[in-house]
């Protein structure tokens, strides 16, 4: 049982302050919180009792118990483990840069893994089993996922639709119907026009589903199935890095798992796509 301590950093700018100054003594010393009690935390941390048991809340645990035994989770697999967030600095060397790198997307997806929830997983699988057609919604490098979802639900014969454009992201989502699924994807679930497509999408009747980071955000509120992810973009404030990978791992996991459902089927639209793609290129 772990993910506590990935869980904090994720809301940490989205939360009240005296629930900030828990969570940030918690990140800081995580190792002082094992054998804590609320009124001990609440003293040693600047806040309160109240601040404690709402911070719990925000952060999706059943109670204080819950925390302080993830944490302690977390504690015991970084004893066993050297990986971390690993920054990057002026003037690394091009093998500094490939290490950290690599470390920080394989660290976001393991962070990204301990708190995807897989019955979610399983709701967003069956909704877009169920869809008629599926509309993936993103701009900027969320819309990179999009396309990319959408190459390989058409792959295995899903009719789905990602555009590129942000009117024409809004005008579909004036056309859904109780028929579609629609997954709105937002590293930071504050994008305006995905925020909008969402809000219409639910209107109308469609299934949404959100892939966005973890915590209180409008695109994943909006969602009828949240999914969450993890990525190291507060540490390094690199642009849309580790949070694309996160987003294209969580993308392959639905792909997939969509696809194992009628395996023989899905591998015939697949040699069929294939043969066709190799065709062309003769």
């Amino acid at each position: 049982m772990n993910g506590g301590l990935v869980r904090l950093r994720e809301i940490i700018h989205t939360i009240t302050p005296s629930e900030r100054k828990v969570a940030s003594f918690i990140l800081e010393q995580p190792q002082r919180l094992v054998g804590m009690s609320v009124a001990q935390l609440a003293e040693q941390s600047g806040g309160s009792q109240a601040a404690v048991i709402r911070l719990c809340k925000s952060a999706g645990f059943k109670g204080y118990q819950e925390l302080m035994l993830k944490v302690a989770g977390d504690l015991q697999e970084q004893s066993q483990s050297q990986s971390g967030y690993q920054e990057i600095n002026p003037d690394d060397s091009i093998e500094r840069i490939i290490e950290n790198v690599s470390a920080n997307n394989i660290q976001s997806i393991r962070d990204t893994v301990k708190i995807l929830n897989p019955a979610s997983i399983e709701q967003a699988v069956q909704a877009l089993l169920d869809a008629k057609r599926i509309f993936f919604f993103g701009i900027g490098a969320s819309n990179l996922i999009a396309t990319d979802a959408q190459h390989k639900f058409l792959r295995i014969n899903k009719t789905c639709f990602a555009f590129a454009d942000a009117d024409l992201q809004l005008i579909s989502s004036v056309m859904l119907t109780p028929d579609d699924t629609v997954v709105g994807i937002s590293y930071s679930g504050k994008t305006p026009v995905t925020v909008e497509c969402m809000k219409i999408a639910r209107e109308a009747g469609a299934r949404t589903i959100s892939i966005t980071r973890y915590g209180n955000t409008p695109v994943g509120n909006l969602a009828d199935i949240p999914l969450h992810i993890s990525s190291t973009e507060n540490e390094i404030r690199s642009g849309a890095t580790s949070s694309r990978i996160t987003q294209l791992n969580v993308i392959d996991i639905l792909y997939l798992a969509v696809a194992s459902r009628d395996y023989e089927q899905s591998v015939t639209y697949l040699e069929k796509s294939r043969n066709i793609v190799r065709k062309s290129k003769r």
